[in-house]
């Protein structure tokens, strides 16, 4: 599964997409990004992330197939929105999405898990294109 495009319905359970869906819907809400931490997060800007995140949810609600490099932004967008209270929703998670801590974070660390392979490319790096 490295290195080749991917739907999610090949990868999660409906629950690990949702997740994923509701997450990067964070970022047009409550969430606040910089445009650095967007870059940091492998888009060209703050609007991009924004314009990003709405394709991506398009995607995984359709199963269209992503890219690795989209399967690790999704991932940290999730990740960072999820945890930090700084930059992402934070310790209004459970308010604004619904979702509470321990719940997601057992679904993040099954994400995490399976979308490990796919990703491993940008473990420790920008993803670029």
């Amino acid at each position: 599964m490295a290195g080749r495009d991917v739907p999610a319905s090949e990868l999660l359970a409906e629950d690990e997409i949702a997740l994923l869906r509701r997450a990067l819907l964070e970022w047009g809400g409550p969430a606040r990004c910089s445009d650095q931490l967007a870059v940091g997060m492998g888009f060209a800007s703050m609007q991009d992330l924004l314009e990003q995140c709405r394709r991506l949810r398009a995607a995984l609600a359709d199963d269209v197939a992503l890219a690795p490099v989209d399967w690790a932004r999704t991932l940290l967008a999730t990740e960072i929105v999820f945890v930090s209270d700084l930059a992402g929703t934070g310790f209004e998670w459970r308010t604004t999405t619904g979702l509470d801590d321990e719940r997601t974070i057992r679904t993040l660390r099954s994400i995490q898990r399976k979308l490990a392979r796919t990703v491993r490319p940008y473990y420790g790096q920008t993803p670029t294109e």
